[in-house]
C-alpha cells in the first residue's frame, strides 16, 4: 500500500514494516506539503489489524457461539461432602464451608529491594569488601615484582662488591615506605556496626541470672501417715449400730458385777464413772450425725415409697361400689424379733412418725425373752430405740403428757416403765414380788390422770384376776388392788361351809374418755364387766359377749355409749353400754386379733384375723359387710395379732407373730367424708361424728323394739 515498504529490507518482521510504514506516509505528507494535524492518522486513515501467526481462522457462525462455562474461585477437586459427628445434637452433619484455595506453586524467596534502607546497606557492605580486596591483591603483585627483580639481578652482581647487597636493602626499605604510605593517603572507611536482628529480640529483664535453689531437707522424722478411704452403705452402718450394741452391753454386765449393794453411790466412784464416758472412744458421739446420715440414705433407698404415702390416692376407688383397698408402704423387721411375735403396738402421742412395738410370745410353752421397739417412718430399715427385757412383752401405752414414758407389762407378771430420755436400756422403773407385782401375764396397761399429789399414775389387768393402780412415788411402784374380777355362778362349797369363787381371767380394759371412774373389763370367759373405779367389789353390769376369751375392748372416740369388742370366736360386736345385747355383729370367719377405732369418723374400724386378712368396716356406707377385705401377711401362715390408726395420716399398722410390722395406706373410700351440699357448709366437728351413729342406732333400736 505504501511505496515505503518497498525500500525496507525484506528480512525485517512485520511490526518493524507498518512502522516504517507510517514514517514513510508522515514524511510523504510533509513532502508534499499537506498540513495534516495531531492524531489525523488515528481516524482519518484506516488501521491495518495485527493477527499473529498461529491465531485460529474461525468462521462467523463459529465467532457467534456462546460458551456458557463460567469460571469460579471454586475448586473444583475440593470435597463437597465432608460430614461430622455433632455431640449436642447426635448425628452427622455437613460441613457448610470448605476450603477453596489451590496452590499451584510457593517458593520461600530472599530478595531484598535496592531502594530499602537494607538494600542500601547491603550494597555498600559489597562494595568495601570489593576494595579491600583489591588493595589486598595490589599490593601482593607489588611485592611479587621487586622480589623477582632482585632474583634476576642477584646472578648478575654476584660477584660484585659488598657495596651492592646493601644497595638492595636500601631499595626495599624505600618499596616499603612507598607502600605504608599509599595505605595512609587512602582513606579509611568508617566500621559499620552490627545490625541486630528485630526478629530476635530479648528483653534486658530476662537476662538476669536466676540462682539455683537450695536443697532443703527435712530434720524430723515425718509423721506417719495412712490412706483410709471407705464407702458408707446401710450394711456398714447397721453393723456399726450392732458392735455399739454388743459393746453397751457388756459395759453394763460389767458395771452390774462391780455395783455396790448400797443403793446409793459414792461421789469419787460417780466422778470416776463419768471421767471413764468421756475418755472412751466409742461411737456415742457421733449418734446425732450418724442418725441424720442414714435418715438421708434410707430416704433415697425408700424415696418411691415415701412418695406413695406422701402423694399416691388409688383412682379406681371411683369405679369400685362403695369398696377401698389398702397400699402397702414400709416393713419394719429386725433381726432379734425375727421369732418373737408382735403383742402390742402404740402410736406416739407427740411424734406422729413414731410408734412403739412389744415383741413376745402367745405361746405358755415357748416363752423367752422380750423386746420393745420404737420406729419411725423416717428409717424403716432400723429401730430408734431398743429395750430387751428377759421376760416378754405382752401389752405397752405411752403417755399423752410425757411421750417419753413407756409403761409395758411382761408376761412373768411385772410392770415396768421405761424412760426414752435415758440412754441405758434398763426401766426405771419395776414392779416385784415385793411391790405387788401380777401372778400371771400382763395383758393390757393403760396411763391415767394424774393422782391428787400429781404423781404419775397407770393401771394393769391380768390373768390373776386383778386390776391394779400403780403410782410413782420417787424411786419405787406403789400398787393399789382396784377390783378383783369373780366369776358370776360359780361359787363352790368349800370345807367348814367357805363359798370359793373362780377368779375371772381378765385379758383387755378400755376407760370411758369422758366418765373418768368407768371402764370395761373382758376376760377369758367371753364375759364383758361394767367396772368403777370406786366400788371394787361389784360389778356396774355384766355383757355375756362372746363364747371364746375377749381379745380387745375399746370404746368410741366420739359418741360416749358405744364400744366395740372382739374375741376369738370369729366375732366382732358393737354395743351400746346402756342395753345388754349387741347392736351389731361381724362374723369374720377367723379368730380376731384385734380391733380399732378411726380417729376420723365414728363409724370406721378395723379388724384383723389370723388368717392373714384386714378388715375394714364403715358403718354409714355399708351396715352389713367389710368395705375392705384384704389379705396383707406375706404368707398364709402368719397370723395378724394387732391394729392401729394413724393419730393423723390415714394409714394404719399391722402386727404379726413373725415380728414383722407392715404400714398401709387407706384409699380414699376408706375414708370417706361427708359430701358437700349446693350452697351449704359441710358440718365437721364430733357433734356431726355423734349424729352419724345416732342414726344408725336408732335404726337397730327400733327394730329390737318391734321384735
Amino acid at each position: 500500500v505504501f511505496p515505503a515498504s518497498s525500500k525496507m529490507p525484506q528480512k525485517q518482521p512485520p511490526r518493524r514494516q507498518s512502522i516504517s510504514v507510517g514514517r514513510g506516509a508522515r514524511k510523504r505528507d510533509e513532502d508534499s506539503g499537506t498540513d495534516v494535524g495531531e492524531g489525523a492518522d488515528e481516524w482519518a486513515q484506516s488501521k491495518a489489524t495485527v493477527r499473529p501467526p498461529d491465531q485460529l481462522e474461525l468462521t462467523d457462525a463459529e465467532l457467534k457461539e456462546e460458551f456458557t462455562r463460567i469460571l469460579t474461585a471454586n475448586n473444583p477437586h475440593a470435597p463437597q461432602n465432608i460430614v461430622r459427628y455433632s455431640f449436642k445434637e447426635g448425628t452427622y452433619k455437613l460441613i457448610g464451608v470448605v476450603n477453596q484455595l489451590a496452590v499451584h506453586f510457593s517458593q520461600v524467596g530472599n530478595l531484598i529491594p535496592k531502594d530499602s534502607d537494607e538494600g542500601r546497606r547491603q550494597h555498600y557492605r559489597d562494595e568495601l569488601v570489593a576494595v579491600s580486596y583489591q588493595g589486598s591483591q595490589e599490593s601482593a603483585k607489588v611485592v611479587i615484582s621487586e622480589t623477582e627483580i632482585l632474583e634476576e639481578e642477584e646472578p648478575k652482581e654476584a660477584e660484585a662488591e659488598p657495596e651492592a647487597a646493601s644497595q638492595t636493602d636500601v631499595l626495599a626499605a624505600e618499596a616499603a615506605a612507598k607502600v605504608t604510605e599509599e595505605e595512609l593517603l587512602t582513606p579509611k572507611q568508617p566500621k559499620e556496626r552490627k545490625l541486630t536482628n528485630q526478629f530476635n529480640f530479648s528483653e534486658r529483664a530476662s537476662q538476669t541470672l536466676n540462682n539455683p535453689l537450695r536443697d532443703r531437707e527435712c530434720q524430723m522424722e515425718p509423721p506417719p501417715r495412712t490412706n483410709f478411704s471407705a464407702t458408707a452403705n446401710q450394711w456398714e452402718i447397721y453393723d456399726a449400730y450392732v458392735e455399739e450394741l454388743e459393746k453397751q452391753e457388756k459395759t453394763k454386765e460389767k458395771e452390774k458385777a462391780k455395783m455396790p449393794v448400797a443403793k446409793k453411790m459414792g461421789k469419787m466412784t460417780m466422778r470416776k464413772m463419768t471421767s471413764m464416758e468421756s475418755q472412751s472412744d466409742d461411737i456415742t458421739k457421733v449418734t446425732q450425725a450418724a442418725k441424720i446420715v442414714e435418715r438421708m440414705v434410707n430416704q433415697n433407698t425408700y424415696d418411691d415409697v415415701a412418695q406413695d404415702f406422701k402423694y399416691y390416692e388409688d383412682a379406681a376407688d371411683e369405679y369400685r361400689d362403695q369398696e377401698g383397698t389398702l397400699l402397702p408402704l414400709w416393713k419394719f423387721q429386725n433381726d432379734k424379733a425375727k421369732r418373737l411375735a408382735v403383742t402390742a403396738l402404740c402410736w406416739n402421742p407427740k411424734y406422729n412418725d413414731l410408734f412403739a412395738v412389744g415383741h413376745g410370745s402367745y405361746d405358755f410353752m415357748k416363752q423367752g425373752r422380750g423386746l420393745l421397739l420404737l420406729y419411725s417412718m423416717k428409717n424403716p430399715s432400723f429401730p430408734e430405740f431398743i429395750f430387751s427385757s428377759e421376760s416378754g412383752i405382752m401389752c405397752l401405752d405411752m403417755h399423752v403428757d410425757h411421750p417419753y414414758l413407756v409403761v409395758v407389762g411382761h408376761y412373768d407378771g411385772n410392770v415396768a416403765i421405761y424412760n426414752l430420755k435415758k440412754p441405758h436400756s434398763q426401766p426405771s422403773f419395776r414392779s416385784s414380788a415385793k411391790s405387788g407385782k401380777h401372778m400371771d401375764p400382763v395383758w393390757q396397761v393403760r396411763w391415767q390422770k394424774d393422782d391428787m399429789d400429781n404423781n404419775l399414775n397407770f393401771f394393769s389387768v391380768s390373768s390373776d384376776g386383778r386390776i391394779v393402780s400403780w403410782t410413782l412415788l420417787k424411786s419405787e411402784l406403789v400398787h393399789t388392788d382396784v377390783i378383783k374380777l369373780k366369776a358370776e355362778g360359780t361359787a363352790t362349797d368349800g370345807p367348814a361351809g367357805l363359798q370359793l369363787h373362780t377368779v375371772g381371767c381378765g385379758t383387755a380394759f378400755d376407760f370411758h374418755k369422758e366418765i373418768d371412774y368407768l371402764f370395761l373389763v373382758g376376760t377369758e370367759e367371753g364375759k364383758i364387766y361394767k367396772c368403777s373405779k370406786s366400788y371394787s367389789s361389784k360389778f356396774l353390769d355384766t355383757y355375756d359377749a362372746h363364747n371364746m376369751a375377749v381379745d380387745a375392748v375399746s370404746w368410741n372416740p366420739y359418741h360416749t355409749k358405744v364400744f366395740m369388742s372382739c374375741s376369738s370366736d370369729w366375732t366382732v360386736k358393737i354395743w351400746d353400754h346402756t342395753i345388754k345385747t349387741p347392736m351389731f355383729i361381724y362374723d369374720l370367719n377367723s379368730a380376731v386379733g384385734d380391733v380399732a377405732w378411726a380417729p376420723y369418723s365414728s363409724t370406721v374400724f378395723a379388724a384383723v384375723t389370723t388368717n392373714g386378712k384386714t378388715h375394714v368396716f364403715d358403718l354409714s356406707i355399708n351396715k352389713y359387710e367389710a368395705i375392705c377385705n384384704q389379705p396383707v401377711a406375706a404368707k398364709k401362715k402368719n397370723k395378724i395379732t394387732h391394729v392401729q390408726f394413724n393419730p393423723i395420716h390415714p394409714i394404719i399398722i399391722v402386727g404379726d407373730d413373725r415380728g414383722h410390722v407392715i404400714c398401709l395406706k387407706l384409699s380414699p373410700n376408706l375414708r370417706k367424708m361427708p359430701k358437700e351440699k349446693k350452697g351449704q357448709e359441710v358440718q365437721k366437728g364430733p357433734a356431726v361424728e355423734i349424729a352419724k351413729l345416732d342414726k344408725l342406732l336408732n335404726l337397730v333400736r327400733e327394730v329390737k323394739t318391734k321384735t
